[in-house]
């Protein structure tokens, strides 16, 4: 896997650019993704239009179920926890056990609502056993999202949280959608431009996708990894996992979780699981460090150290903490490394401490870097960093196999999770990846289970590289679950294929325009980072 993911090496091809044509899936041309979409009943109508953006690049449009009727509205309500609940004091949950859910229907039917539980269950993954995720409670039906909200309106008055729905997010096998997806299809023979990932002035902050693409002047792009959103786990922006940019590794992975390794060819693009070692090293003695670029004390996505909170595995949507960390910066972090309590050596060009600061924080000298400490790792850093004495941070990603990993430059890792498609077999793995979370099924049930944006990638039997979006959140558009996204990344064609940052921030841009229909209120979502498809190099 090493040698394929990050070897050298490509063959490039000219074809002749074609226009934009609509066509029946079952005759889509075969420069794009084959196979009808596995979503909903046998039968529903499906239109694709394909159009090459430029040689090797093609842009196919998918809508499916395009005259499905509304499946209308209702309102979920949010289940305090009871005595049959793990935690009695607990707060309000869209899922929670029977007895819960019954007593709760039991209340509203009281105060005159039209209430009633159901059984949520779900499906088996490569690692998760489904069944029966727990009960959730549901008030009314109705033809349109006012009347649902006006229904919210007035169980919100009676002292009860929830919110309106649409049915057809559900994740049921019965809809009949629409869904609509957007597919970019490089093939590495015909492309003679690069591929790359960009995540702006600095890591720290937060840019639009179509920001990106216009900063780096690329023809076509997408949202790519996980990242800070919230201030109190981080900073926003920051990768929520691996981020290696050009060959140079600038943020530590989610230990074990998957990663989409891309080159600037186009070519050998591939899924692997990767972990990271790092160590600084003085005159007497080494540390081991525990991030690079990210605030010291949290880790989003969890899958860091042992004396990491709650847990040193993978766990999704939430930030482990730690008191007592060693974390490496660059200067692509930002113009000013992160602010508290602690101490940080600065290191200049050349290699050696020019500073020992504390509180930490600040700039860093040009070409220069830093390491920062907190807790207990103060004084270990404070005996090893003095200034004018050598100091070096080395760090090695490592694969599935324990070997080392040496990106070369050209290359980009992007983190994500979970694993949709491996070897051409679906491959869901939401239990290694952090998505099954022990006593919070609500979790699963909003992130797995319903439908959302989603935004995928991989790789086909031709080696082509593949990039997916598809719109959710909307009566026009359902969106997908994960075991959905892995029936479509199969359909697509993709032997290998992994979920990326999804929902608000599900973005393709093309010739800088927005193509798809990003699902916050406000539009396009600032991500940390996107691939993006630059044009042919002169």
């Amino acid at each position: 896997m090493k040698s394929r993911l990050f070897g050298l090496g490509t063959v490039l091809v000219v074809l002749a650019a074609v226009g934009a044509t609509s066509v029946p899936a079952s005759s889509a041309p075969s420069s794009g993704p084959a196979g009808t979409l596995p979503l909903g009943p046998a039968g529903l109508p499906e239109t694709r239009t394909t159009q090459q953006l430029q040689p090797g690049v093609t842009l196919t449009r998918i809508v499916r179920g395009a005259d499905a009727p509304a499946l209308g509205w209702t309102v979920e309500v949010s289940i305090p926890a009871g005595a049959g609940s793990p935690d009695p004091d607990a707060p309000p949950s869209a899922l929670n056990d029977r007895a819960s859910a019954d007593k709760l229907v039991a209340d509203l039917r009281a105060a005159t609502f039209d209430a009633r539980a159901e059984q949520v269950t779900t499906a088996r993954t490569a690692d998760f056993a489904g069944g029966t995720l727990g009960w959730r409670v549901r008030v009314g039906q109705f033809d349109s999202q006012s009347a649902a909200t006006a229904e919210r309106t007035r169980l919100r008055t009676a002292g009860y949280t929830g919110a309106a729905v649409y049915r057809g997010w559900d994740g049921e096998p019965g809809s009949r959608g629409p869904w609509k997806i957007d597919v970019l299809t490089i093939d590495p023979h015909r492309f003679h431009g690069a591929l790359k990932a960009s995540y702006g002035p600095d890591l720290e902050n937060r840019e639009k996708t179509s920001e990106l693409m216009a900063a780096a002047g690329a023809n076509a792009g997408i949202n790519a990894g996980f990242f800070v959103l919230d201030p109190k786990a981080g900073a926003p922006g920051d990768p929520a996992g691996v981020g290696v940019y050009d060959g140079r590794v600038l943020s530590e992975p989610v230990s074990g979780r998957p990663a989409l390794v891309v080159h600037d060819s186009g070519s050998r693009t591939g899924v692997t699981r990767l972990t990271w070692q790092a160590k600084v090293t003085g005159r007497a003695a080494s540390l081991p460090l525990d991030g690079i670029n990210r605030v010291p004390g949290l880790i989003r996505n969890c899958g860091g150290t042992a004396d990491d909170k709650p847990t040193a595995l993978p766990l999704h949507d939430v930030t482990c903490t730690d008191d007592d960390e060693l974390v490496a910066f660059t200067p692509e972090f930002g113009k000013r490394t992160p602010s508290g309590e602690g101490v940080e050596a600065v290191i200049d060009r050349h290699g050696r401490v020019v500073e020992a600061r504390s509180p930490r924080g600040g700039p860093l000298p040009k070409g220069g870097s830093s390491v920062q400490a907190t807790g207990q790792d103060v004084a270990r850093l404070s005996a090893l960093a003095k200034v004018g004495q050598p100091l070096r941070v080395q760090s090695a990603l490592k694969d599935e196999q324990g070997g080392t990993v040496s990106p070369p430059a050209g290359t980009s890792v992007l983190n994500g999770g979970p694993e949709l498609v491996r070897d051409g077999r679906e491959h869901v793995t939401v239990a290694a990846d952090g998505m099954v979370q022990p006593g919070n099924p609500s979790f699963y049930y909003g992130w797995v289970h319903k439908r959302n944006p989603r935004t995928l990638a991989g790789t086909d039997a031709a080696g082509r590289t593949v990039l997916v979006t598809a719109d959710g959140r909307s009566t026009g558009a359902l969106g997908l679950s994960i075991p959905e996204s892995a029936a479509v990344a199969k359909a697509l064609g993709l032997r290998d294929a992994i979920n990326l940052d999804g929902g608000g921030s599900t973005t393709m841009v093309v010739d800088g325009q927005v193509i798809n229909v990003p699902s916050d209120a406000t539009g396009e979502r600032p991500v940390g980072d996107a691939l993006l498809i630059l044009p042919e190099r002169s």
